[in-house]
């Protein structure tokens, strides 16, 4: 049945999704120029289902944002000999569904897609994987599909183990910011790949967002948040180690930085009635063995990085003493010419520091896209900060180092609602 919220489909696809007609499992693959990775995800993804779920009737889909390197040929014509893994190879078909998609360019737009395919074809259970894996196994398929199929949960996060340096955004600000707003213990929630149920892939479809900021560069957020804020039942899978293309940290921090952040403080605003009555926090169901893996390393510029939050502290104070308290400013001031390394943005400070700069967008002091500019100097500070804190501790080591966080912005989340309901000094 249509629904205002139903999008529409090229002809092609609607008359492939009448041919499957329904399916238990949905597997989606977004894509844009990706041809030279898509090929190992794909034949991951049909090893995992033939077997793990060897009977089950499962559709792949591609949803493409029009590659010009003939990424959707080659997920139309990549095979996998399962003879090769031991496999029997008496499961059901895989059906493949190779589309483009629609709407503002973007991933959010890629998901809307594969959401209202598994709506259609009344899947049970569904994945979304990223095209550019180099590490998925089959293994990830059954780990992010079982524990809805078989243990009914709606939502399924990622866990990976990441070098200590990898990630930053994740451990400075989205996973403690997440995990005291919303009392769950989602450790990478903005990780990229997910299983989630068919009732939740309505719900996230009914949601008027698709034409948002948000749908476009904070999708992966937005999943997580609105799962967790919409009583859904959550828990994470173990995969390993992730390895993806590589992505330049110094073009990308800055504007991954806004887009992440932005997206977080519309949900917040959306869902306050929720989170304003919640106090600590509590650990997820985790699946999956866990094992130690190889992490590539990332090299950090600590020098650069310093250097940016002093120039932000010379040329953005006055920006700074709109968004911050006067003492918070006072305690950053501290930091301009204290040795290299000695320099330190603690716990206290950084939670502190970031509910403020929450408040205070709450509050439209100025402009949201100039509040979060203006951050990304404070964010380089702290980072800087986390990696001389963490020199010489193991990735394992320096987690608990991230516990330690979560616990100041879980300890200090009374200052952020008095702030955001007043706005005092």
């Amino acid at each position: 049945m249509m629904t205002d919220t139903t999008i529409a489909l090229t002809p092609e696809t609607d008359a492939r999704i009448q041919e499957i007609g329904e399916t238990e499992i949905l597997v989606g693959i977004p894509s844009f120029n990706n041809a030279d990775t898509i090929g190992h995800v794909v034949r991951a993804v049909k090893a995992g289902l033939a077997k793990y779920f060897s009977g089950v009737r499962a559709v792949l889909v591609n949803s493409d944002g029009s590659s010009t390197d003939g990424t959707p040929d080659v997920v139309a014509r990549t095979v996998v000999d399962l003879g090769d893994m031991l496999i029997s190879e008496r499961q059901s078909p895989l059906h493949k569904i190779i589309t483009p998609y629609h709407g503002i360019p973007g991933k959010g737009s890629a998901f809307r897609t594969i959401f209202e395919i598994a709506r259609r074809l009344k899947a049970k259970a569904c994945a979304v994987v990223d095209s550019d894996l180099r590490s998925i196994t089959p293994e990830w398929i059954e780990l992010l599909i079982r524990p809805v199929l078989g243990e009914g949960y709606d939502y399924v996060a990622p866990y990976y183990l990441r070098h200590k340096y990898d990630g930053t955004i994740t451990n400075n600000i989205v996973y403690p910011l997440t995990r005291a707003m919303y009392g769950q213990r989602v450790r990478q929630p903005i990780g990229g790949d997910f299983g989630f149920s068919g009732r939740l892939a309505e719900h996230y479809l009914d949601k008027h967002v698709w034409e948002s900021d948000v749908a476009r560069f904070g999708i992966d957020i937005w999943m997580t948040t609105e799962a967790i804020a919409s009583g859904a039942r959550v828990c994470e899978s173990f995969l390993g180690a992730k390895i993806h293309n590589p992505k330049d940290p110094g073009t990308d921090l800055a504007a991954m930085l806004v887009q992440v952040m932005g997206a977080m403080f519309a949900l917040m605003e959306e869902h306050e009635g929720v989170w304003a009555k919640l106090n600590g926090s509590n650990p997820v169901k985790r699946f999956g063995f866990q094992y130690e893996v190889g992490v590539e390393p990332v090299h950090v510029n600590v020098d650069g990085m310093i250097c940016s939050f002093r120039q932000g502290l010379a040329d953005l104070e006055p920006i700074w003493r709109e968004m911050l308290a006067a003492e918070t400013v006072e305690e950053l001031q501290a930091l301009k010419d204290c040795p290299l390394q000695a320099f330190r943005l603690g716990d206290d400070l950084w939670a502190r520091l970031v509910y403020e700069a929450t408040a205070a967008c709450h509050r439209r002091v100025m402009p949201r896209e100039h509040l979060l500019k203006a951050f990304t100097p404070l964010y380089l500070g702290r980072t800087a900060s986390f990696v001389l804190d963490t020199q010489g501790l193991t990735s394992s080591e320096a987690d608990g180092r991230i516990e330690a966080l979560c616990q100041a912005f879980e300890k200090r989340k009374p200052y952020l609602m008095e702030r955001w309901e007043t706005g005092s000094e």
